[in-house]
Parts: C-alpha cells; sequence; structure tokens
C-alpha cells in the first residue's frame, strides 16, 4: 500500500495522543521531520511525499519509543538550544530553554578570557559561551566520563574544540588557577521532588545531573566553598537554581563573604540564576 507522510503522521499522531496526550502532535511533527530528513519548517511541504516501507517503521518505532515517555532529544539524538544544535544521548541532561537565562546574563559583562563550566554535561552552555567569545579559552568539568564524550563533540560542532579543555573531576577537583567566568547547571532537585517528576524525566535521564540527594543544595554549598579560590578578580559567577531556591543559595554564598549575590528570574519569572560577583 502507497502511503504519504501526511497519512503515516495522521495515524501516528493519534497513537502518541493515547499514550501522552498534550504535545503529542508537535512531537509527532517533529519525529516526522526527523524520519523524512527535513527542518520543521518544511515538513508541511513535503507531507504529501510518498514514504518507503523502511521510512514508515523508522517512524512507527520512533512513536512507540516517544509513547513510552522516551524524550525527543534520545529519540533524534539532537537538541535545539541557544543558536545551535546539539548532540544529546541519555549521559547527559537533556538541555533546557530556561537553561538560556545564564547564557544571556553572562553575555552582559565584559567578554571574558576564561571560562570554567562545572558540570558540563552535554557542554552546550560551555560550547555556546566559547562561540559567542571567540578570543575566549574554556574548561569544562564533569564527573562522568560518558558525558565529557558529548561534550567534546558538541564543542567541535561550534568550532571550539582548540579553546576548550574538558577534565573528568568532581566539581572543583583536578582544577587549577582563576577564571573571568565561572558557570554551572548543578544537580538541584531534592529527594522529595523526584518522585513528581515526569517519566520523561525522572526514568530517562541521568539521576547524577538531576539531584544530589536530601534539600538538593549540596552542591551550591560546595561552589560557595570553592569559589573564591577560583574566581578572578572582577570575575562573574552564575548558577541555575531550583524556581524556590534563591533565597537559601544567595544565603550560602553570603555565609561565604560573597557580598555581591542577586538572584534573576526566566522568562517563565520563575528563580533561576543566582548571580556572583568577585567579593
Amino acid at each position: 500500500m502507497i502511503q504519504t507522510a501526511s497519512m503515516v503522521l495522521r495515524t501516528g499522531t493519534k497513537l502518541l495522543t493515547a499514550a501522552i496526550g498534550e504535545g503529542a502532535p508537535r512531537d509527532a511533527r517533529i519525529l516526522m521531520a526527523h524520519t523524512l530528513g527535513v527542518e520543521m519548517d518544511r515538513l508541511t511541504l513535503e507531507l504529501s511525499r510518498t514514504v518507503t516501507p523502511t521510512q514508515v517503521a523508522q517512524f512507527e518505532h520512533m512513536i512507540h519509543r516517544r509513547a513510552a515517555h522516551t524524550p525527543i532529544s534520545h529519540i533524534t539524538g539532537k537538541r535545539a538550544f541557544w543558536k545551535h544544535e546539539f548532540r544529546v544521548t541519555p549521559d547527559v541532561l537533556d538541555p533546557r530553554p530556561e537553561t538560556e537565562t545564564l547564557i544571556e546574563l553572562a553575555m552582559q559583562g565584559a567578554a571574558p578570557e576564561t571560562i570554567l563550566d562545572l558540570g558540563t554535561g552535554s557542554g552546550c552552555i560551555l560550547a555556546c559561551l566559547l562561540a559567542e567569545y571567540p578570543d575566549a579559552n574554556g574548561t569544562g568539568t564533569d564527573i562522568s566520563a560518558d558525558a565529557l564524550t558529548v561534550a567534546a563533540q558538541n564543542l567541535e560542532k561550534v568550532g571550539a574544540s582548540d579553546r576548550a579543555s574538558l577534565v573528568q573531576s568532581d566539581w572543583f577537583d583536578g582544577v587549577s588557577g582563576r577564571f573571568d567566568l565561572i558557570v554551572s547547571n548543578p544537580p538541584y532537585i531534592t529527594e522529595a521532588e523526584m518522585a513528581r517528576l515526569s517519566p520523561d524525566v525522572r526514568e530517562h535521564e541521568p539521576h547524577l545531573a538531576l539531584t544530589p540527594g536530601g534539600d538538593g543544595l549540596s552542591a551550591y554549598r560546595t561552589l560557595a566553598a570553592n569559589l573564591g579560590a577560583h574566581l578572578a578578580p572582577n570575575g562573574r559567577a552564575f548558577f541555575e537554581i531550583g524556581k524556590d531556591q534563591g533565597p537559601d543559595v544567595q544565603r550560602i554564598f553570603a555565609d561565604q563573604g560573597f557580598e555581591s549575590v542577586s538572584i534573576h528570574t526566566d522568562l517563565n519569572g520563575h528563580q533561576r540564576i543566582v548571580a556572583v560577583n568577585f567579593p
């Protein structure tokens, strides 16, 4: 039976809607665009195309994976973030749009010469910053060797491999020197909140990148205790936080002697970034 992309998409959308509800039509369109090898903004123009049995099988397999709550980025292997498209695997946190707030804030100050990204994961934050600052050099750390492999691929995608060093390290362990700009999106979800996460996140993303357990603040205690030894004079630091953690994280840094600590919101009005200036 000859089938068009539109026919196959319609069937897949119905199946996916029954499984996950809201968001299914958009997810199905993303998967069809991926199947056809076209950009999303061209998909409508391609829906009259005849699809091969191989393409039908590929699309149906992806629909069933998404119906089982596998994240779209893990199915397609990519995620758009800032001005780029990055490789994503189950070994790294899926980049979220709200994390772009960190990039925006980091770009409001003087151009840094040195950048440190702690817990770099996919490397998307470091890659974006190095792409924006072509004269800067960067270091990314992560405790996961598999994550660093993904980060290396993403740094290469933006042409920044020659200006970046990746270190397998637990936060500041193995890091020497001072940096003009220090950034991190650390694990901050509390142990209690983990049970309430969607299956897409809870069952498919690395728990080490999501939660430190307990009150979710242990990473900030480590960052605050070591930041002064690694932030250059007039340097700046930006750390992503959970939407209700601003005052607690602000207090943690203040207790370490940092006087200039501010909280910034994302586009949804949620507390998202704590900014720290050199004491």
